[in-house]
């Protein structure tokens, strides 16, 4: 009979903590979720769901608890982060120098409008 060889250490440490979603099946009490104080329970149907922040080694102890109680583990995936929400902004504005020229102020263009009148709403002088 051949026995089992320990594993290899590489010298790396456990990944980075992850968000897990472990999903049991059954509404667990107060007295039962006492047995995962860093876990946030939640509902859901017929089963509930624990949530928190977890490295490898504090996951495989969540897993050995369930098993040791006696719970059905439905599923344990990684929290997936949602889709990134971009906002379409504006391109910031531009300050440019404006030079006072015979009574006039010179700069750049003014924006396009509706022809013939100003941004006060009335005509425009020529």
């Amino acid at each position: 009979m051949r026995g089992n060889l320990p594993a290899l250490d590489d010298g790396h440490m456990d990944p980075a903590p992850a968000r897990y979603m472990i999903r049991i099946n059954g509404h667990l009490g107060a007295t039962m979720l006492s047995a995962f104080p860093a876990l946030a329970p939640q509902h859901h149907d017929a089963h509930t769901v624990l949530t928190g922040l977890l490295d490898q080694s504090a996951l495989f102890g969540v897993l050995a608890e369930i098993e040791a109680l006696g719970l059905d583990l439905l599923r344990a995936p990684k929290a997936h982060p949602g889709p990134r929400i971009t906002r379409n902004r504006p391109p910031p504005l531009t300050v440019t120098a404006t030079t006072k020229r015979a009574g006039r102020l010179t700069g750049p263009a003014r924006p396009a409008g509706r022809a013939g009148h100003s941004r006060r709403g009335g005509q425009r002088r020529r």
